[in-house]
């Protein structure tokens, strides 16, 4: 990777008001990946009409516990919107616990296998999780693209807004760690 690239690994993706794109409008995306191939990451703040106990038992997997059972499946992005993605803390330092799991540097982990569904199941696995169908992507240089043409913002990531912060704070809590208050953002791109 050239030098003078930006790395965005492990960082947020604040949509900027205007984001033209409805299915990103108004969210903040955790990314995992950031590379000369482009980029992945999973919508944070989109929870959809389906709760973990239910995904269990469209899996075929007994539901995991209460109160893990009631929480929300997120909109992770409009890619793959069939295939799970599981974002959690890091388990230990050599990690490898499970058959997908990619670390994100400096971060957390995401896993894509099934084992970690089972070891919920099975009330194991990660205690601070969030769950997501699909995921978002971006060509190599797409995203640097949107981020020139003012789409998004990008900051250091914060775990406790992922697992700690009610999902209709996280966008603002996001813009907060920029000591942005959302109000004084504006949709028109310019010059004062």
């Amino acid at each position: 990777m050239p030098a003078d690239r930006i790395v965005l690994t492990n960082q947020f993706l604040i949509a900027m008001p205007g984001m033209a794109d409805e299915a990103f409008a108004g969210t903040v995306v955790y990314l995992c990946e950031h590379n000369d191939n482009g980029a992945l990451g999973l919508v944070i703040n989109k929870p959809i009409s389906l709760t973990l106990g239910h995904l269990f038992e469209k899996v075929e997997l007994s539901p995991p516990a209460d109160p893990l059972a009631e929480t929300p499946v997120f909109y992770g992005g409009p890619v793959q919107t069939d295939r799970g993605f599981v974002l959690h803390e890091p388990l230990d330092e050599e990690g490898g616990h499970y058959n997908a799991t990619l670390a994100v540097p400096g971060g957390l982990e995401m896993t894509t296998s099934r084992d970690v569904l089972e070891a919920l199941s099975n009330g194991a696995g990660p205690k601070k999780l969030l769950v997501t169908l699909g995921y978002s992507g971006w060509a190599a240089g797409q995203l640097e693209e949107e981020i020139g043409r003012n789409g998004w913002l990008t900051v250091d990531a914060a775990p406790e807004i992922i697992f700690d912060t009610p999902v209709e704070q996280r966008y603002e809590k996001a813009l907060g760690l920029l000591g942005i208050d959302p109000r004084m953002l504006s949709s028109d791109a310019g010059h004062a």
